[in-house]
């Protein structure tokens, strides 16, 4: 007997295939002498550096960045507080494991998707983040020759209020690795420019994006969690990338959509809309809750449908 929870999980890895077949888819701080640990001075000692961390509840935030932003950003809530980390336009919380994302969360406009003259992606280089302890930072090494992209989880299009903005969203805690061909550069594309698109009829749009590991049933009728890592920190590359959009009219009415995409290549002609799922399935599958500040009975439309 296959529990429920997964047959939940293995039913939302289905998603990607079945997509498919339509188709045909801190800052840290070196400590040279001691550090602090739970109100003890810890002395460091040759070939066994002690790194000063924050709890793992504690959000990193740049002292430069309006506390404000961060409260509009995250106004429904956080999906988690492990590893959290704000930058001038997204917050994400970082898998120190895994070196990439566990989620990135985004608060776009049209303003911040319009054409700016003053914004040159051209200019932008991908950049390891060095408030993250060397030990868990990846770096372009990681991706060089490993056929992956590094691709943004906090899209560059939707930062365009300022080059600082979008020079951001190509540090490497918002990477993790995507196929190139027919994904990242074309289906997750698609994604991204529909999210975009919704600011034409939505005053406010919140994203939430992020990586699965979904289990697949094997020939022994075992399921198993596989993935594959890249370079010598050993990034994972996951099986599946989610997105969870709130929209907010000038109404005040929410609608939610919620998406699940293979990290493959998917068919040109395969329409976004074959990859929606029920939020609660990404909730399971990532073991985050997803604007937790907001009952669903608030939402005017899930995935389209009258809640």
């Amino acid at each position: 007997m296959i529990p429920k929870r997964l047959l939940h999980v293995a039913q939302l890895s289905a998603v990607g295939i079945a997509g498919y077949y339509i188709g045909q888819t801190e800052k840290f701080n070196v400590c040279k002498e001691s550090v602090l640990v739970d109100g003890k001075l810890i002395s460091s000692k040759p070939g066994l550096p002690i790194f000063g961390t924050v709890s793992a509840a504690a959000p990193f935030t740049d002292s430069s960045i309006p506390k404000d932003r961060v409260s509009q950003i995250m106004k429904y809530g956080f999906p988690s507080l492990d590893q959290v980390r704000s930058y001038d336009d997204f917050v994400l919380s970082y898998d120190r494991r895994n070196r990439v994302p566990h989620w990135v969360f985004e608060h776009i406009t049209k303003e911040h998707v319009k054409k700016n003259d003053a914004v040159d992606r051209s200019k932008c280089d991908f950049t390891p983040d060095e408030s993250i302890h060397p030990f868990f930072r990846s770096q372009n090494s990681d991706y060089k020759g490993s056929g992956f992209d590094r691709g943004h989880m906090a899209a560059a299009g939707n930062h365009r209020l300022a080059q600082k903005h979008v020079e951001q969203t190509f540090f490497l805690t918002n990477m993790a690795p995507q196929v190139g061909e027919g994904f990242n550069r074309h289906a997750w594309n698609r994604l991204e420019k529909h999210v975009r698109k919704l600011t034409k009829v939505y005053d406010n749009v919140y994203c939430c994006t992020g990586p699965l590991y979904l289990p697949r049933k094997e020939s022994d009728g075992k399921f198993y969690v596989r993935y594959q890592v890249i370079g010598a920190n050993t990034v994972a590359v996951p099986t599946h990338f989610y997105k969870v959009v709130v929209a907010e009219s000038s109404d005040g009415k929410l609608d939610m959509e919620a998406y699940v995409m293979p990290n493959q290549k998917i068919p040109d002609e395969t329409p976004v809309s074959s990859y929606m799922v029920p939020p609660e399935t990404i909730e399971k599958a990532a073991g985050l809750l997803f604007f937790d500040k907001l009952h669903r009975s608030k939402l005017n439309t899930i995935n389209g449908k009258k809640v």
